[in-house]
């Protein structure tokens, strides 16, 4: 690792957030995406962690310091989920204490991207815990499986099986899902809690309390109908009963005098 004078390096303003390259298909935007969304609803009491999404890591890995690896998607713990207070451009290690992602995305394409081996050694010296390598489409081109999770164990990478593969030191899961709500049906990357349950994303949480909150209207509505079926048997019943006491009067009988009380008091 370079061995510099903070003071020299370049500050978060004077770098760009990416290079500017375009992705090649729309997974690498949307698969980390959803992982954002559901993190910011799973966290949304914790200030203590970041995911950036396309966004270039400034480190001292390389020679370049002004040169980011620029993954699909990243998760840093223990640093200010806005950087005070505001939105970051890019993700500065020398800005944030040298804290290292916990965990990196790459999401292969059909542009071969070199997450196999340069990124792979760039992310081992960064000391990222976890390096997970999504690669539904081009697998069998590059001779790996379409989900790998890597984990850092005494400075090198070890490939790991197991999906959903469970991260103790971050608190959660990840492995391939599909979600219920999408018409498309397309597999995405969802998190997982402990018991291997995948953690809603925004679009499911959505339909869940779209669906709670009907539910809850045809409770109300069936408790109505049910009050009102009750009001209309009490008044079917009064009226039942007036014919009746009428009836009784007609034939010089007082319903009011008969055993068992008036004849508000009766059930006819």
């Amino acid at each position: 690792m370079l061995q510099l004078d903070p003071s020299t390096l370049p500050s978060s303003l004077e770098l760009p957030d990416s290079d500017d390259t375009p992705v090649d298909n729309e997974d690498q935007n949307f698969v980390p995406n959803v992982l954002l969304f559901v993190l910011e609803y799973l966290w949304r009491t914790r200030d203590d962690w970041y995911f950036g999404v396309d966004m270039g890591i400034y480190h001292l890995a390389e020679d370049n310091p002004r040169t980011p690896i620029i993954p699909d998607g990243f998760l840093s713990l223990g640093v200010e989920r806005r950087k005070k207070g505001r939105s970051r451009r890019s993700y500065v290690m020398w800005e944030e204490d040298y804290i290292s992602p916990s965990l990196v995305l790459e999401v292969v394409s059909v542009t071969r991207g070199n997450e196999y081996d340069e990124k792979l050694s760039t992310y081992e010296k960064l000391g990222v815990l976890y390096y997970v390598i999504y690669n539904p489409e081009f697998w069998k081109r590059d001779k790996h499986d379409p989900f790998e999770v890597y984990k850092l164990e005494r400075g090198t990478y070890q490939l790991h099986s197991g999906e959903p593969y469970w991260m103790p030191e971050i608190g959660l899961g990840i492995g391939r899902n599909t979600q219920s709500s999408d018409p498309y049906r397309r597999e995405i990357l969802s998190w997982y809690d402990e018991r291997g349950m995948a953690y809603p994303t925004a679009q499911e949480q959505l339909v869940a309390e779209r669906n709670r909150v009907q539910a809850e209207r045809e409770r109300a509505e069936m408790a109505e109908r049910q009050v009102q079926d009750e009001r209309e048997r009490t008044e079917a019943a009064q009226k039942r009963a007036d014919v009746l006491a009428d009836y009784l009067r007609s034939q010089g009988i007082d319903p009011d005098s008969l055993p068992g009380g008036n004849e508000s008091d009766r059930q006819f």
